[in-house]
This record gives structure tokens, sequence and C-alpha cells, in this order.
């Protein structure tokens, strides 16, 4: 039987951070996760750039899914997103300087894709696995969504998603919600299992 591989993305630093707390747990996770094998990828903070990278990987190793991480700061939950929505609007720069305000990450596209890997079940493993988890309705309009609507648009036979984690303990301010990189690493190592 053909291995099956997963393309799992994380990000590197970004808004004056020194760490990305996304790449911090993509890099501790195993080799593979319930069948699937792990291939790694950290992406730039950057509109359009990151999910061509990501889009040209996921091509090149053949991937079966793709799952991206990213972090949403104040969030005290780990949260897979439903949607992804066709909209660029940047509260700060992205790492190349781009500041988008009411773009549309693609004129010609529909208004929002869904999530085509299964983030309700996702959700249910990581409440399981004892970690604060929500499902979210938005992943944002930074390029955390823009990963995830160009994935889902340009890559319609291999299913994608998106998962947003909290600060990493130590990371930023103290009195932020985090996490430690184990407990990161426990929320998506069960949602990787429920991937099927």
């Amino acid at each position: 039987m053909e291995e099956k591989k997963l393309l799992i993305t994380g990000f590197e630093p970004f808004g004056g951070e020194s760490v990305n707390p996304s790449w911090e747990a993509v890099k501790a996770l195993p080799e593979m996760i319930g069948g699937w094998r792990l291939i790694r990828l950290c992406l730039p903070v950057e509109y359009g750039r990151a999910a061509r990278l990501a889009e040209e990987a996921a091509v090149q190793c053949g991937a079966g899914a793709v799952l991206c991480v990213g972090q949403a700061g104040g969030r005290e939950a780990v949260t897979p997103e439903l949607v992804a929505v066709n909209l660029r609007e940047a509260s700060l720069p992205d790492n190349a300087g781009f500041w988008p305000q009411a773009e549309p990450v693609d004129p010609q596209g529909p208004a929002a894709y869904f999530s085509t890997l299964p983030v309700r079940e996702m959700t249910r493993a990581i409440r399981e696995a004892g970690i604060p988890v929500r499902l979210s309705l938005s992943a944002g309009s930074f390029v955390c969504n823009d990963l995830l609507y160009s994935l889902l648009q340009r890559l319609p036979a291999v299913p994608c998603a998106f998962i947003h984690v909290p600060y990493l303990t130590g990371q930023s301010k103290p009195e932020a919600p985090a996490m430690t990189a184990e407990q990161l690493v426990t929320a998506l190592t069960a949602a990787i299992g429920a991937i099927g």
C-alpha cells in the first residue's frame, strides 16, 4: 500500500516576535501519525508567497492532505478553522511590508471556501486529548486565511484545513493566553489522528 503523505506547514515569526508557536509545534511532531508521513514546511508570513510555496510543496511531494498551522495570539484555545474568506485585510504589514486593506484574495473567486478536512472530528479529538479547543468560523483576513483560501481554490482534489494555535508559553506578554509546546504537539497529533 502506498504511503500517505501529509504536508504540514507552520510559519516563521512575525510582528516583532522571535518565535512562531506554529512552527515550533510542527517541528516537534513525530515522523508518522496515524498512517500519515509528515512532510514539514516553514512558510514566510507573506501574502501570496506562502500559498505558492505550500502549493508547490504539496504537488512535489504528492501530498494526500495539507494541514496548515498558524499563530493566533490572544486566543485561549486551539482553533481549527471551518471557513476561509476571499479577503485580505491586515492590521499590520506582512513580513515583506505588504499591508492590504479590503482587497480580495482572488477578484474572480467565490466569497468563501469550507475546509475540506474533517475539522469537526479534529476538534473533537483535540478536546478528548485534554487540550482547550473550539471550532472557529473565521481564519481571519491575514496571511493564514490567504493561505487556506488559496490552497482550497488551487488544490480541489487535496483535502486541506488550517489550525490556529495560541502563543507559546513565555513567548509574549505574561498576561496573554498561552500553551506549552507539549500541549500544542498533543493537539496537533490528535487532530492528525482524526483525519483518517
